[in-house]
């Protein structure tokens, strides 16, 4: 199961847990497997909105990992299928936050995406000031050309 000389995949698994590489992701993440007979599975009520379609459907999962104690809701489609399978994602994620704490790869790659989004923020603050400086300068050099005073 372990292949060493890949990249991503450490050279043996973890003690206590077993982990698996997660696909359809833009990156491969290594998230716990879910043990089925740790997890309590129910089907809820909605909430927001949808009306009548969510007033009278069960279509909400209540997923909780016994071990953790870890609660996830997910009630993203109608599809009870579809919230099943995303609630186990929630969970993996959840998992692995929790386990691996601040080294998370999905917290690092969180904290990465904040530093480049106020990086982006920095540089376009700093490219309206320029603007606006430089038109201040064509400005003060129109007016201080003489011959350009019209009264």
């Amino acid at each position: 199961m372990w292949r060493k000389g890949r990249v991503g995949l450490p050279s043996s698994p973890p003690a206590g847990l077993t982990w698996v590489l997660v696909a359809g992701k833009k990156d491969l993440i290594d998230l716990p497997v879910l043990d089925e007979s740790q997890l309590e599975e129910q089907f809820v009520r909605g909430s927001g909105p949808g009306g009548q379609a969510t007033n009278t459907t069960n279509n909400c999962v209540v997923l909780k990992h016994i071990p953790s104690g870890l609660v996830v809701k997910c009630h993203q489609t109608r599809s009870v299928d579809i919230n099943r399978k995303r609630a186990r994602e929630i969970m993996q994620e959840k998992l692995d936050v929790y386990h691996k704490g601040a080294q998370s790869q999905i917290l690092v790659k969180k904290k990465e995406s904040e530093t480049k989004k106020q990086e982006k923020r920095r540089k376009a603050n700093e490219n309206l000031e320029r603007k606006r400086l430089f038109k201040a300068a064509l400005v003060a050099e129109a007016q201080a050309k003489p011959g350009s005073d019209t009264v």
